[in-house]
């Protein structure tokens, strides 16, 4: 069994920041789609932005981000500095905040998770 925690701290703005989310999306369905995996997909710092964006049906990531979704959390604090906290709130998505409001990282790596940032 692979643990697998996949970390989207990449904002909304560039070109570049839609490839990170592309492939990281790709890597969590890749994990999602095999049982004997396990994954979190978090969405951190700037990549917060991501989740009004990809819960919008015209999105092109939409189906790939819905494919992954039960397997995704959020940063709380960051969703809060990022002025997404009730986007994220009305998408359903878990809110982490272990450690001073933010996801845990070493929680992570103590239970064995590869960590995967984009």
């Amino acid at each position: 069994m692979t643990k697998a925690a996949i970390v989207i701290l990449a904002g909304t703005e560039g070109h570049e920041n839609l490839g990170r989310i592309a492939n990281g999306l790709e890597a969590a369905k890749e994990f999602a789609e095999n049982d004997e995996d396990d994954l979190e997909l978090i969405f951190d710092g700037a990549g917060t932005q991501w989740i009004p964006e990809l819960e919008d049906e015209d999105h092109d990531y939409h189906d790939l981000y819905m494919a992954v979704k039960d397997d995704t959390s959020a940063c709380d604090y960051c969703s809060g500095a990022f002025g997404v906290e009730d986007a994220v709130a009305d998408a359903g998505v878990v809110t982490l905040d272990e450690h001073d409001g933010h996801p845990s990282i070493r929680s992570l790596v103590d239970d064995d998770y590869e960590i995967i940032t984009f």
